[in-house]
């Protein structure tokens, strides 16, 4: 299940975390958002060891700035705190569960 941070919770969890961990940068009022979370909540379910994350970019703001967010969705990848890849825009289960695999 991806869990929706904060700034500081962003920090803590994916910068100094450890292993995978899959950001989903998204908005309340995207419709390609809207049909990629049921995506994601499906992907956490076969990769347990990785951490699923969400950050609402009209809520944290800073953050979308720093990651240079133009367009929604966009997921980035951490591995150890360190951003390995990144992709825009809806992914199917099985695009995402490609993405995750590579990394995980």
């Amino acid at each position: 299940m991806a869990k929706e941070i904060n700034k500081s919770e962003f920090e803590q969890n994916v910068l100094e975390g450890k292993g995978l961990s899959v950001v989903d940068f998204f908005a309340t009022w995207c419709k390609p958002c809207q049909m990629l979370a049921p995506v994601i909540e499906e992907v956490s379910k076969k990769f347990e060891n990785v951490s699923f994350y969400k950050i609402d970019i009209d809520k944290e703001n800073d953050l979308a700035n720093k990651y240079y967010i133009m367009s929604v969705p966009t997921i980035m990848f951490f591995k150890d705190g360190n951003l390995v890849n990144q992709v825009v825009g809806y992914r199917s289960v099985e695009e995402m569960e490609e993405l995750v695999a590579k990394f995980a």
